[in-house]
């Protein structure tokens, strides 16, 4: 059991050593990750090898061929499928091996992004609590959260590939278009804050921008929908409507669920927009309309790479405790920008809500004074306003 922990403390160590920018350097120059058998066969038809490079959850069942006579020195195969023949010839050769990991209810090591249809695969059979995203919160409140090194690695594991993944968007190819929209889970399909959000969304992707939300439901939905929905006014229009038979996850998370695919079955939501929720709130299930969901364990971790990716701006509609989180971490990177480039403009929409109801815009206000990010806070009554802020 000793041996088993030092193993596990020494993955663990190393996988930390991989939660870095994207250029990882090897030998003074840039690794290559290889993430399917086409771009492993695309690498070694130049005849360059394997040394030092990432392998990321490639099946390599029958590529023994492939791979013989490969120089792979220091090359890392991060949960392969690979048989026992092959990873022998392989850690013979200098790779490292790091293997899927058993009792894990998801892929440690994935190398794409979350689609809703993986998420929610099973909701028509046995309901949401049979789905891949329930049913990993439950393991990340029974298992993960005992203390045990080996899940506590698999989480650390998943949220690198699912951070890696992201990298390679082409969405960050163009920063200053990508714009977040966040707001509180609990606003209700079928308000006109839903639908203000949702409009929104829309608005905001005819203008080419990238729409960022925390993933979740209520402004969050809305937002991911908006921005999805390639149809017309009046397809938005209807597609609420339907939305608002089944207005809100806590009472009827099956209904809800199903809403959102009936509405992605009917109209056309293929343009692209990235949700990026979390298990550590499992309570709140992902919503159906982001194309690309970058699902983290942590918390912390998620709340930082969301925020950091939405270089066109923010835009803050209404929300509680986790809008004004957002509202002060993004504030906090503000503050401190050495120059007005380096500040994301800050949009709160709604002047009586941010300023009586949950009064943050005195304190945000006071705390731009004087600083590069004071002309680019704004604080408005419509989503109209908000549309000229950003991107």
């Amino acid at each position: 059991m000793g041996e088993a922990r030092a193993v596990f403390y020494l993955m663990l160590h190393a996988v930390q050593s991989l939660i870095r920018p994207k250029a990882w350097f090897n030998r003074g120059t840039m690794s290559v990750e290889i993430e399917s058998v086409e771009a492993l066969r695309d690498r070694l038809a130049v005849g360059v090898g394997l040394a030092g490079s990432f392998i990321q959850a490639v099946d390599l069942t029958g590529q023994d061929t492939l791979l013989a006579g490969v120089d792979v020195r220091e090359a890392t195969f991060l949960g392969c499928t690979i048989d026992d023949v092959l990873a022998s010839r392989l850690r013979r050769g200098g790779a490292l091996i790091f293997p899927q990991l058993p009792s894990v209810p998801f892929e440690a090591y994935r190398a794409r992004l979350y689609a809703a249809e993986e998420l929610y695969a099973g909701l028509a059979e046995g309901g949401y609590a049979a789905t891949l995203d329930a049913r990993i919160y439950r393991w990340s409140r029974e298992v993960a959260r005992a203390g045990e090194l080996g899940p506590q690695l698999a989480c650390v594991l998943h949220d690198n590939s699912i951070h890696d993944a992201m990298e390679e968007l082409p969405a960050l190819a163009h920063p200053r278009a990508i714009v977040g929209v966040m707001g509180g889970h609990a606003l209700t399909r079928g308000s006109a804050g839903y639908a203000d959000a949702a409009r929104l969304g829309h608005a905001l992707a005819a203008r080419g921008l990238t729409v960022v939300t925390g993933g979740g439901p209520g402004a969050m939905e809305a937002a991911n929908l908006g921005a999805a929905l390639q149809g017309t006014a009046d397809d938005m229009a209807a597609a609420l409507e339907v939305l608002a038979a089944s207005p809100d996850f806590t009472s009827d998370v099956d209904g809800w669920a199903a809403a959102a695919f009936d509405v992605r079955h009917r109209w056309p939501c293929g343009n692209p927009s990235i949700g990026v929720p979390t298990w550590f709130y499992g309570h709140e299930p992902p919503n159906a309309f982001a194309t690309d969901i970058a699902k983290f364990f942590a918390n912390a971790l998620r709340e930082d790479f969301l925020l950091r990716l939405c270089r066109g701006g923010l835009v803050f509609v209404q929300g509680a405790a986790g809008t004004v989180q957002e509202i002060f971490d993004t504030l906090t990177s503000n503050y401190y920008a050495a120059s007005p480039d380096a500040v994301a403009p800050m949009v709160l929409v709604g002047r009586e809500y941010w300023t009586t109801s949950v009064p943050v815009w005195p304190l945000l206000h006071k705390l731009a004074d004087g600083r590069p990010m004071a002309p680019m806070i704004h604080l408005v009554d419509t989503v109209d306003e908000a549309l000229d802020l950003v991107g």
